[in-house]
């Protein structure tokens, strides 16, 4: 007999998954780092400045006050520390190692030209010899960026104007020849994966595709609590073809097990049998790109709350602001906060706050103050800015 969830229920194993129930540690550590970062799978990586790179939130959102030092160190580190490599999980993504031979098959078919863009594809047909001498000189120089590479003389334009040399490394990162070693700045610097990683991890048996996709729909399915197809498909990207057969294998097998969600109008997929907490009482800040909420749809099906960036939307026709965060409290997306770190003033600018239709109490609100000044102080700013003129400002103005 098939398994029936409520809404609520749902909600629950969701937020478990995702790591919102235990309380924060009294002092970050590594293993506490690590810890998260294998329960959610992968950080997703973001050019956007505007608070803080998108991939640092995730574990604040869960851990509180941490070291980002902790996380560089884990992701560009020397060798032996190095816990995270960078690839194409969740769109750029930084990934445990242990998920490093789970996408070969991804690396192979992109040396193919498959899974990858059109124009990329087609540069990796069309422009060996671009390829073949950036590889040379990663070789011959080690970590190398795509500026220090560029033979382009004139000036690149918006966007993804990109020269021959970077797409070449692009090519070459999504094919699995080259990897990142480290960042200067935000940009990527590239060199050999035998110089970054270590033996023993590059000379692990190869997975034949389908186990590996296995493996990651699984790795999904503990990662979301409870989900729908292509909730697990667009966790790691997989193909829906990809997908679909992964999934029979493994209902078959009886690692993933089939439930229904009230008001869902999809079947849904747990990983074991659901374990419901009765309540939860996390409140968070979360990224645009955090796990819990990166797939729209789900978010909406699960939160009841429709949310869209509105970065790229024209200043005049925005609704709730230019960089807005879902604040988590308790088990609902309860409000959206219009956040702005600017530096220079050594403050976080509160540009606006946006209720839900239910609101937030007086302890939700006392707790939305209590996440910002956190977050200010994680982020060494010196006080927080409240700027909303709404309604809700003058409410959280009184906890600041």
């Amino acid at each position: 007999m098939v398994e029936s969830l409520s809404l609520q229920q749902a909600r629950r194993l969701a937020l478990v998954a995702q790591g919102f129930t235990a309380r924060p540690p009294r002092l970050v550590k590594n293993t506490h780092l690590t810890q998260m970062i294998e329960r959610l799978g992968a950080l997703q990586i973001d050019s956007v400045n505007a608070l803080v790179r998108s991939h640092y939130l995730p574990l604040f959102s869960r851990l509180g006050d941490y070291s980002q030092s902790l996380l560089e160190q884990a992701a560009w580190g020397p060798k032996r520390s190095r816990k995270l490599f960078e690839y194409w999980g969740h769109e750029a993504s930084l990934l445990p190692l242990e998920l490093y031979p789970l996408l070969r098959w991804r690396m192979r078919r992109a040396a193919n030209g498959q899974g990858i863009y059109g124009q990329l594809a087609r540069f990796g047909y069309e422009r060996r010899d671009v390829i073949h001498r950036v590889l040379q000189a990663v070789r011959e120089q080690g970590a190398l960026g795509a500026g220090s590479l560029s033979t382009r003389e004139v000036r690149a334009g918006p966007w993804w104007d990109w020269s021959a040399e970077k797409h070449a490394l692009e090519w070459l990162f999504a094919a699995g020849e080259v990897t990142v070693a480290g960042r200067r700045g935000f940009e990527r610097l590239y060199d050999l994966p035998e110089r970054v990683f270590s033996t023993a991890l590059l000379n692990q048996p190869e997975l034949d595709e389908a186990d590996a996709q296995r493996q990651l729909v699984l790795r999904a399915a503990m990662a979301l609590g409870v989900a729908t197809e292509k909730d697990l498909r667009e966790y790691f990207r997989l193909t829906p073809a990809d997908s679909r057969a992964r999934l029979a294998e493994l209902l078959e097998s009886g690692d993933l097990l089939a439930v229904r969600v009230h008001g869902w109008d999809k079947p849904a997929y747990c990983a074991g049998e659901p374990n419901t907490v009765r309540r939860i009482e996390a409140s968070a800040l979360l990224s645009p790109f955090d796990s819990l909420v990166w797939e729209r749809e789900r978010t909406e099906r699960l939160f009841d709350f429709r949310y869209r960036l509105e970065i790229y939307t024209p200043p005049h026709k925005r609704v709730y602001g230019y960089y807005v965060l879902p604040f988590l409290h308790r088990e609902r997306l309860a409000a959206r906060v219009d956040l702005r770190a600017e530096r220079a003033l050594s403050r976080l600018a509160v540009h606006a706050v946006h209720e839900e239709e239910k609101g937030l109490d007086e302890e939700g609100m006392q707790a939305l103050a209590g996440q910002l000044r956190a977050l200010a102080d994680w982020l060494g700013l010196e006080h927080v800015q409240l700027n909303c003129t709404r309604s809700g400002g003058a409410r959280l103005a009184a906890y600041l």
